[in-house]
């Protein structure tokens, strides 16, 4: 079974790059495109905020337990599955690079970095009474601006920054307020480059070649962004496509070994294991019946 890929539907919402649903609208209509259930990734940023229910939401083949008042972080390209089991309530906040890039051009925004690599970060956050009511306040006014006749952008642009700088005090973990904004750029790019040469490359000098820079300088900016160096960085992010090609597609190590250039399967087998701990056909064993 192949992973399909969510875009965001730019038909649904008049600010065009941000939409907010009420979680039930997810389980309660048919899906005609996919299984929210089943595992699927996205192009677009999520934040979801749990009211009510417990579960298991799966986060790139781990499965992170939610309660009452949790908040799961989502990144463009992260596989995932909802739990529909006990008809969890909340809200789901959808919004896409480009308004994330409208709100820094307009005001003050935390960085939102590939932090998602560092296998340390959890995409979970639970809030306790005073931050679930700023957050449920924050919403409801985003959905009021949205839905009113003439509504305006750039207050909804203002309503979520609040909501972005309130939840990033409340993950210190994640804050890494000392990136400047030519630091920044240069680790989008990076991390644009890595999307699309990560099948062939994983030389972190390339990379830094590339963005007119040093590697020095590239492991400093992916330090400070995600706790990771460069070629950590590099290697994660390739490790995560491959269990998501080995779980999700159930391709074969000899197919994968060619598709990510390694000159031989017993190359792709020993690379696999070095960072995981297991061979590829183990993992897969592993993950398949709990996952699909």
């Amino acid at each position: 079974m192949d992973i399909p890929n969510i875009g965001f539907n730019h038909d649904k919402s008049a600010q065009a790059e941000l939409e907010i649903l009420p979680l039930s609208n997810l389980y309660e209509r048919d899906i005609i495109s996919h299984d929210p259930q089943m595992p699927h990734r996205v192009s677009f940023y999520m934040i979801i905020y749990i009211e009510q229910g417990n579960g298991k939401h799966m986060v790139d083949f781990t499965q992170y337990s939610f309660e009452p008042n949790t908040l799961i972080f989502l990144q463009p390209d992260q596989v995932h599955a909802f739990d529909f089991s006990k008809q969890p309530t909340g809200y789901v906040v959808l919004f896409t690079q480009t308004f994330l890039d409208r709100v820094h051009t307009n005001m003050r925004l935390p960085n939102y970095t590939p932090t998602h690599l560092n296998q340390q970060h959890t995409p979970l956050l639970k809030l306790n009474k005073h931050s679930q009511a700023r957050v449920i306040n924050a919403i409801n006014e985003m959905e009021i601006e949205i839905a009113h006749p003439q509504s305006d952008p750039l207050i909804v642009m203002y309503l979520f920054s609040a909501l972005a700088l309130g939840l990033h005090r409340l993950r210190p973990e994640l804050r890494h307020d000392n990136i400047n904004p030519e630091q920044s750029i240069k680790l989008g790019t990076f991390y644009k480059l890595l999307q699309s040469h990560f099948l062939t490359i994983r030389d972190a000098n390339w990379y830094a070649n590339k963005l007119h820079t040093t590697y020095k300088t590239l492991n400093s900016i992916c330090k400070l962004s995600t706790g990771l160096t460069a070629k950590q960085m590099i290697d994660a992010f390739t490790l995560i496509e491959i269990k998501r090609r080995l779980i999700i597609s159930n391709v074969t190590t000899q197919k994968l070994a060619y598709d990510f250039g390694f000159e031989d399967a017993s190359n792709f087998v020993k690379y696999f294991k070095k960072q995981t701990g297991a061979t590829p056909s183990q993992f897969q064993v592993r993950h398949s019946a709990t996952i699909l």
